[in-house]
């Protein structure tokens, strides 16, 4: 049977992995991606005739939908919020918006189409025993949402499931400019010959997942999730100055960061019932990074 799906944040880093699964995973399926293009790019566009780019604020879906007479979809897959901790502090206004604003609208959708809901929550959430989801305007409003999308459930009705994403890494991640990425970041000194900047003290601990093994969740979670609490996560909480010393190359310590939690392990027990875990290893990839650019 044929069905529509929408991702928002399709021409991000995460969005543009799971449109290529997707393809996959629902051979029937048109895919429309809705994307306001502040860390999408074009160049992560796929080519397929079933897949349609919508250049908009998730603010206005519902417009935009109707605007182009698209049927409902059967799953939203809503993964287009403004995703960085430290800097959401100057970009408050725009973490608002994308987040609070942008996410009533899309819970507002999904449930007047009768479609299932995947939205990507924070792994900032469960930090130093949920604490940590007021460090930041990034995560307090991604703690709300979680509040928002079960409380909206029990008032007007909506399928959902919540995934939590710890420290995507792997190919089309973001590598320079204000919103890099951790392994970006480290990848993109590496390969200019720079000491690898590790934000001090460097005992901080983040859990690294392949962005492989992210999509699969995503997927499993849509086909057969229901309800909070599906942590993706390696497992392994792995110091970030040990993450640098994994490249063989100098570093240098940084001053901290505002707002940053201290440690980040992933509990993924609900997920694994599902028949999910983690395969992709850090260490690995990185290895395989370095001997493919040996300095």
């Amino acid at each position: 049977m044929s069905q529509t799906l929408l991702v928002t944040g399709g021409a991000g880093f995460v969005g543009s992995a799971l449109i290529k699964s997707l393809l996959t995973d629902f051979p029937a399926a048109a895919i429309v991606s809705l994307d306001n293009y502040f860390t999408g790019v074009p160049e992560n566009h796929v080519n397929d005739p079933r897949l349609t780019y919508l250049d908009g604020s998730t603010v206005d879906v519902a417009k935009i939908w109707a605007d182009r007479g698209l049927p409902s979809p059967e799953i939203v897959f809503h993964l287009g919020e403004y995703s960085r901790i430290v800097q959401s502090f100057d970009d408050h206004d725009l973490t608002w918006e994308f987040n609070l604003h942008g996410t009533k609208e899309v819970v507002k959708f999904a449930s007047a189409n009768g479609s299932k809901l995947i939205y990507a929550g924070s792994s900032s959430k469960f930090g130093n025993d949920g604490q940590d989801e007021n460090l930041n305007p990034y995560a307090w409003t991604k703690a709300k949402n979680i509040e928002y999308i079960k409380n909206y459930a029990d008032w007007f009705g909506l399928d959902f499931a919540i995934t939590y994403f710890y420290n995507v890494y792997g190919p089309g991640q973001i590598t320079s400019g204000k919103y890099a990425t951790v392994i970006g970041i480290f990848e993109d000194r590496y390969l200019r010959g720079e000491p690898l900047p590790v934000v001090s003290p460097g005992t901080q601990t983040r859990d690294f997942t392949h962005i492989d093994d992210i999509v699969r969740g995503i997927v499993l979670v849509a086909h057969k999730g229901s309800g909070d609490g599906y942590l993706l996560g390696a497992g392994h909480e792995r110091p970030i100055l040990e993450v640098a010393k994994m490249f063989g190359v100098p570093y240098e310590l940084v001053p901290a960061l505002r707002g940053e939690r201290v440690r980040g392990q992933a509990d993924s027990t609900k997920a694994a019932e599902l028949g999910w875990r983690a395969e992709r290893h850090l260490d690995e990839y990185i290895a395989a990074f370095v001997a493919a650019h040996p300095v």
